[in-house]
């Protein structure tokens, strides 16, 4: 018998199922546990010491493992997705999830979620309001056009540019409920386009906080990574330097899923775990690799006043995922598939330069 209590907890908004394992007695016990944080942290902490809980990331945060961890009770979070699940367990429950967590803490089987600071868990909740905020300016921008596209109503040259702003508003149809219908799916697209602008603004300014600054500072120097790419994945990532330039592309889910069995052996589509966010930055700016090289002032400004050996191995990096680009084209890959390939190599450079000393 070990010594103190492992207690897995099922954390709900208004309910706590608790699983408590007394590792003197051996005594398990199943539990209503108090679902504030406050009165949480002292039930838990009022068990025999030393006390080890865990409980999923999920909706609820990270607020109680702070405190947890302020009241010197040892608290895991553990990722949902790496929770080993028997493939015949069709029975679920917040008392058998509680359980399942304390044993499987007690055996060693969980996997951690790193716990950001506060700071950093405030970046990640700017950049995820940006991110929603860009999916609502697409959305509003397709009902638009869309509507008018039932009406016959289709422009010939660039959307959403100052020229296409004014043909919008120059439409007029010819029923009164269509009219207003035009006019308030027209309003909608302006109020998504000043609120991702006002996040954008905001976002700049976070890039110049101290604890972001030097890290987006150098992530910026990267071809296809501006300030937002660079915070984004400043932000969700957080302690580059858990990650090793061999992992963070499977951290990420961009490496391919596998399956293997006596002498079959095939590979699929990415296995898409992790962050999504981070994920989906990474693409975006692996898009940008498809050009030849060529002289970016955007660029320049963005490496102006960084050391030499940031700029050397952002240069490094560009060469050599533009090459790669090319070289899986001339193969007749998808371009889609490409891209997801680079961003899994972009991944590995953005962490060789995130963990640099300053």
């Amino acid at each position: 018998m070990g010594e103190g209590t492992t207690v897995g907890l099922d954390v709900h908004a208004k309910s706590v199922a608790g699983f408590v394992i007394d590792e003197v007695s051996g005594e398990v016990a199943t539990c209503r546990a108090p679902h504030r944080v406050e009165d949480l942290v002292g039930w838990v902490a009022g068990l025999a010491a030393p006390v080890r809980c865990a409980y999923e990331a999920g909706p609820t945060g990270f607020g109680l493992a702070r405190a947890l961890a302020a009241a010197g009770v040892g608290c895991l979070v553990a990722a949902p997705s790496r929770i080993p699940r028997a493939p015949g367990d069709r029975v679920k429950s917040d008392r058998r999830d509680a359980e399942r967590l304390a044993r499987l803490l007690r055996a060693g089987e969980l996997v951690a979620v790193d716990v950001p600071t506060l700071a950093l868990e405030a970046a990640r909740d700017l950049v995820r309001a940006r991110e929603d905020a860009r999916a609502d300016l697409m959305r509003a921008r397709h009902r638009l056009s869309k509507m008018l596209l039932r009406h016959g109503r289709v422009y010939e040259a660039g959307a959403w540019t100052v020229a296409h702003d004014a043909w919008l508003r120059r439409q007029r149809l010819e029923e009164a409920a269509s009219q207003a219908a035009l006019v308030d799916y027209y309003d909608a697209v302006l109020q998504a386009k000043l609120r991702r602008d006002r996040l954008d603004a905001a976002i700049a300014e976070l890039a110049e906080r101290p604890d972001l600054a030097p890290v987006v500072g150098r992530l910026v120097c990267l071809r296809g990574v501006g300030v937002l790419s660079a915070v984004g994945l400043a932000a969700e990532i957080g302690d580059w330097r858990r990650l090793s330039g061999a992992t963070i592309g499977a951290y990420l889910g961009l490496t391919p899923s596998e399956s293997q069995s006596g002498a079959r052996h095939s590979r699929g589509p990415i296995t898409k775990t992790g962050n999504g966010h981070a994920r989906r930055l990474l693409v975006e700016a692996a898009w940008h690799q498809r050009h030849p090289r060529s002289r970016s002032l955007a660029l320049e400004r963005r490496r102006a006043g960084v050391r030499p050996e940031v700029r050397a191995r952002a240069e490094a990096a560009g060469a050599r995922l533009q090459r790669r680009w090319a070289h899986l084209e001339r193969r007749g890959l998808r371009r889609t598939i490409i891209a997801v390939a680079v961003a899994r190599e972009l991944a590995g450079w953005c962490w060789s330069l995130a963990v640099m000393d300053d």
